[in-house]
C-alpha cells in the first residue's frame, strides 16, 4: 500500500506569491505538490534526491 504524504507545508518566503508549492513527508522522502491544484496529485523523491535537489537550489544550480 502506498504511503500518503503527510505535513504538508509552503516556505514562509513564498507568503503571497501565487506559483508555490507544497512540500509533505513521505517515508523516508518528500511528496510535492502545487498549491493552486492540489487535487491534481503529487510526486515524491527519496531522501537522497531530495538532498541533491536541495542542495542544487542552495548553490544557485537552477536558472
Amino acid at each position: 500500500m502506498k504511503q500518503r504524504p503527510t505535513g504538508w507545508r509552503k516556505s514562509t518566503r513564498s507568503s503571497n506569491n501565487t506559483a508555490c508549492v507544497e512540500v509533505g513527508r513521505v517515508g523516508d522522502g518528500a511528496a510535492v505538490r502545487d498549491t493552486k491544484d492540489r487535487s491534481a496529485g503529487y510526486f515524491t523523491t527519496t531522501r537522497g534526491q531530495w538532498a541533491a535537489f536541495l542542495d542544487a537550489v542552495k548553490n544557485n544550480r537552477f536558472e
